[in-house]
């Protein structure tokens, strides 16, 4: 995951995760998680369980433990609706809580932020599938009194674009 803004990186998160199934339809997940800032790197220890919930939604979540003892979890579900066999609209909503303040990083305790989001791809292949959307997202509690703290705005309305890929 990648913010680019008036052509700086604001944020990068990347993920190796190794992924068992532990039923037809769920998967356990373990591995890193690195975040990068301009400023300044957090490596985190991920935990999570991926998989289809009743009426097609896909959930993932994930519970991050910190360097310095911090935890974090992320609670993401989607839905996919088919217009035809290639194109796809997919609403999704993001949850993040954290335990620990994290003003470095601009991170409250307790409930963060809010995304959610509007895509649409069409699939060339189902491993790779251009798309565009716009994306919402909120800041709360103590998050949005630190974004505020520093002039930030804590309400963002994102255009996107992109490549779904996997392989």
């Amino acid at each position: 995951e990648l913010e680019n803004a008036d052509s700086e990186i604001e944020h990068a998160e990347v993920q190796a995760l190794y992924s068992q199934a532990i039923s037809p339809f769920w998967d356990f997940q373990i591995g890193l998680r690195q975040d990068y800032q301009p400023d300044s790197n957090r490596s985190w220890g991920v935990v999570g369980l991926q998989g289809l919930a009743p009426y097609f939604l896909e959930i993932d979540s994930a519970l991050f433990v910190g360097e310095s003892g911090d935890i974090a979890l992320r609670l993401d579900v989607e839905y996919e609706l088919l217009f035809t066999q290639r194109l796809i609209l997919t609403p999704e909503i993001e949850v993040n809580f954290y335990g620990q303040g994290d003003s470095e990083f601009g991170n409250g305790s307790g409930l963060s932020n809010i995304n959610s989001g509007l895509r649409l791809r069409y699939e060339i292949r189902r491993e790779f599938a251009p798309y565009i959307g716009v994306n919402w997202s909120k800041s709360y509690g103590n998050t949005a009194a630190l974004s505020r703290k520093e002039g930030k705005d804590v309400e963002d309305l994102q255009w996107v674009i992109g490549v779904r890929a996997w392989f």
